[in-house]
């Protein structure tokens, strides 16, 4: 009591309030332990639901004064109206105590207590009905992500408070009116259209229009020296906002940004039936942004480089591109629209922007097999998570929003739209669409849980969507599935690895190579046992080879027989079905995880596989995958008898395929395995720009790329190299980028090890992208041994990573710290520090084991 107490002083006087005041400020701290109680750190579901059922219509009318140079601070005031249900104190939150200037209530100034990350106006201020309030306060700056000459707000999962007070919970969706004044020289993009323009001296005030009522992480503005483009798509006027100095690649990229965008609302709006909800639609790419995109209503951010790709770009980037926009462009019907009332169903949002962009680009794509694309989007990087003791339910439990941050991973964005769909074929796709239908219609511009959409699901069909989604949503796993032959049939059957007795209720196409192809059965796997139709009998027997997940849509581990693994391990190029050659590789790769294929065979699979595969999305994921087998998963000593070989098959490969997509595809995965002197010479020479490369033209990206892979072979020599490529750079933020990441490719391993220990503070983990970037690099196979003693500060840095970092930053760190080891001394490092904690956020520990499961396989291997 006595510390609430000093703190109350404190902010008494940095309001400078009378001694009437300060007296009620004495009394309140005296009287209100239920407000205390409910303002403990964060934002807890009790107060969540407090505020909901006492506090409505609320409207936010905010102006932020930001100053022309980074070290001033951003100032605010902040009107907010509301209506109170139930007369008592208010909580608000506010991360920032100290900078609060002041505080009054119907025009009446007042004291304010601080508990945690709160700001409690006391309930004699306060009636019931309607309120006005008015704060002055400083903004921090953490989710202003401050620029020397622009800035833009990220305010997910629950950052809003951290620069101005809120009710910062998912359900208290209110209307918004911004105005900004910035430097003159600015442009300013925000969720509502510009209203007016005006301009006095060195700055310029924007006034903006009044939102549709919006949580507080989807408010959101973005000021700086920002270029405009416009378009014009259907009647809709676009823009876009970007910071891209090479306008040739702008002028190549830009068609493409706004048809997509297009063909994506022209799409939502036929399947929902509901017209695009948010007015005016903005873009904005930003250089080096956390994500690839975030779905603010009226202004998307984007990562520029996820928009502008290189001439070179493969059909995955290009593929990428569209799924991203696609997906981005779904959330405001599926997030903005219609939000989950708490973080627990964030998931929700996620899996229809997925599931729906996977819908979405078909019809921009019509040469490619979306079946296939959807596959190996989802399923590799699913089972990455699914297969370890850290794997998580799609749907998890939330307590506090101070870890609504830890939710989000692959389970959401890659196993969820896996199981939607699993979901639409049991259900039927029209009866699917007209649940989805009801659900948007009914809670529009409101809140709505997955158990709602349940219910207009269940409605809809004889299946029983809560038990099934029982096992799918709110359980963690996969099912192991194996097929048994015997007596002329062929029966799969069904496990729980996890020996929890659950049983997945799901579809899977059995396929069987014929003499004229494959012969392909659908069965329905609802209990333990299902029986594959019957077959001809020269179909079942034992020296016949079975993909029990032939078609891709199942979900599981697939333990495959002996027979089909020799098989698929000799004759895997051969099969004629793309889908078929994707389904069996990642099967064989799920095998090789579980110790039941040996790696060497996989990397010559790969081998073999690249030489021959035409298909462009299934020789991507080979090649990815062929890359890490290359360095992470086969011995050293035969890592180097494998190089000549791979370095000579692929340039021939590359010379030998037409599709310039594919020939960049091929050409990435040269450059990270070229090892031989050879090899290198000729890449410093492409480098230099005395040879080409055939078929591909390099952008200024790729020659940086290059540079710093030269510099982590030719260690002595690099300086030079490196040098001349930070003076071709001309965009000034891509320079910035390239300054920073050199830092961890420098000869020295003390300053390596000086760089890394520079990231313990968090101005210099503000741009996560090139941290990211520069972790791997760090901990690059090359690296490796030298970067061993990194490990443990880099996991002891964690929770820090966490509290101050953007919602991916945490598994991105990890994953690059982890990626390149694979010897027994990392993998003990990581078992000692795991059982060194005795009280560790049980989602963190999560994530360590699941970016440290492909290293303790790697290291049992490596015995």
């Amino acid at each position: 009591m006595l510390r609430r107490k000093r703190n109350l002083l404190r902010v008494a006087r940095g309001n400078r309030l009378s001694p009437l005041a300060l007296a009620l400020v004495m009394i309140f701290a005296l009287v209100s332990p239920a407000a205390g109680q409910l303002a403990e750190p964060g934002v807890s579901v009790e107060l969540a639901h407090h505020r909901a059922a006492t506090i409505t219509d609320v409207f936010y009318d905010v102006h932020f004064h930001i100053p022309a140079e980074r070290r001033h601070p951003v100032t605010g005031v902040l009107d907010l109206g509301f209506t109170l249900e139930e007369h008592g104190p208010v909580i608000l939150d506010f991360a920032r105590h100290g900078a609060i200037r002041a505080v009054s209530v119907q025009g009446v100034p007042v004291a304010i207590e601080i508990v945690h990350n709160h700001l409690v106006l006391p309930a004699g201020a306060l009636s019931r009905g309607r309120n006005q309030v008015r704060i002055e306060f400083t903004a921090g700056d953490g989710p202003l992500n401050r620029h020397d000459d622009f800035l833009y707000t990220l305010f997910v999962p629950d950052r809003a408070h951290e620069a101005f007070p809120a009710f910062d919970q998912p359900d208290m969706k209110a209307p918004f009116r911004l105005t900004l004044t910035v430097p003159a020289s600015w442009e300013a993009v925000a969720n509502g259209e510009v209203l007016e323009r005006l301009e006095s001296g060195d700055r310029a005030v924007y006034r903006f229009q009044e939102t549709e009522p919006l949580s507080t992480y989807f408010f959101s503005f973005a000021a700086g020296r920002f270029q405009v483009e416009t378009a014009e798509r259907g009647g809709r006027t676009m823009r876009l906002y970007h910071r891209e100095t090479d306008q040739e690649s702008v002028a190549r990229n830009l068609p493409a940004i706004f048809d997509l965008h297009a063909t994506s609302l022209d799409w939502l709006e036929e399947y929902t039936g509901i017209p695009y909800p948010f007015g005016k639609f903005d873009l904005v790419a930003i250089p080096a942004f956390q994500y690839n995109g975030m779905e603010h209503p009226g202004a998307i951010l984007y990562r520029a480089s996820s928009l502008f790709l290189d001439p070179a770009a493969t059909r995955g980037q290009e593929l990428g591109r569209a799924s991203l926009i696609a997906h981005e462009t779904a959330h405001m019907w599926f997030g903005d629209l219609v939000t989950m009332p708490w973080f627990d169903d964030v998931w929700m949002k996620e899996v229809f922007a997925n599931f729906m962009a996977a819908k979405i680009v078909n019809p921009s794509f019509p040469d490619l097999d979306h079946e296939l694309r959807f596959f190996l989007a989802h399923y590799p990087v699913a089972y990455r998570i699914d297969r370890t003791p850290g794997a998580n339910p799609i749907r998890q439990e939330l307590e506090n929003l101070d870890d609504a941050a830890s939710l989000y991973g692959p389970i959401i964005y890659q196993k969820a739209p896996i199981v939607m769909r699993q979901l639409e074929r049991l259900t039927g796709e029209e009866a699917f669409r007209r649940a989805v239908r009801h659900y948007l219609e009914a809670h529009a511009f409101g809140n709505a849980s997955w158990l709602d959409l349940v219910t207009y699901l269940d409605d809809v069909t004889p299946l029983d969507v809560p038990a099934w989604s029982r096992v799918w949503v709110d359980e963690p796993g996969r099912p192991t599935i194996t097929i048994h032959r015997g007596e002329g049939r062929l029966v799969l059957t069904q496990e729980d690895p996890r020996g929890r007795g659950l049983l997945w209720d799901q579809v899977l196409y059995v396929r069987i190579p014929h003499q004229d192809g494959w012969v392909e059965e659908k069965v329905r796997l609802d209990s333990e046992t299902a029986q594959v139709p019957e077959l001809p009998g020269e179909l079942v027997r034992a020296d016949v080879a079975v993909l029990p997940n032939g078609a891709g849509l199942g979900y599981g581990l697939f333990r495959l027989d002996d027979l089909t693994r020799q098989v698929l391990l000799r004759t895997l190029p051969e099969l004629e079905d793309a889908l078929a050659r994707a389904v069996a590789w990642v099967a064989l790769h799920e095998l090789m995880m579980e110790g039941r294929v040996d790696p060497s065979a996989m990397l010559e699979l790969a081998a073999t596989t690249v030489e021959r595969e035409d298909d462009e999305l299934v020789a991507q994921a080979v090649l990815d995958d062929l890359t890490a087998l290359y360095w992470s998963w086969v011995p050293a000593a035969e890592r180097a008898r494998w190089s000549r070989t791979l370095e000579t098959m692929l340039w021939e490969r590359l010379e030998a395929v037409e599709a310039a997509s594919h020939k960049a595809a091929v050409f990435n995965a040269w450059r990270a395995v070229a090892s031989t002197q050879e090899a290198l010479a000729l890449m410093e020479s492409i480098w230099a720009g005395d040879a080409e490369v055939p078929g591909v033209t390099l952008a200024e990206q790729d020659h940086t790329r290059l540079a710093l892979h030269l510099a982590l072979h030719r260690v002595e020599e690099a300086g030079p190299i490196l040098d001349a490529q930070a003076r071709r750079i001309q965009n000034p933020d891509r320079r910035d980028r390239f300054e920073f990441i050199r830092q961890a490719v420098a000869p020295d391993p003390s300053c390596r090890a000086a760089f890394f220990a520079g990231l313990a503070e968090p101005a210099n983990r503000h741009r996560e992208e090139w941290v990211v970037a520069a972790l791997g690099y760090l901990h690059h196979p090359l690296r490796a041994e030298e970067s061993v003693p990194l490990i443990r500060p880099a996991l002891d840095l964690l929770r820090e990573v966490r509290d101050t970092g953007d919602i991916f930053f945490p598994q991105r760190w990890l994953n690059s710290v982890l990626a390149g080891h694979h010897s027994p001394a990392a993998a003990n490092v990581v078992r000692e520090f795991i059982e060194a904690q005795d009280d560790y956020p049980p989602r963190l520990m999560e994530k360590i084991l699941q970016a440290a499961d492909p290293l303790f396989r790697r290291s049992v291997m490596a015995r």
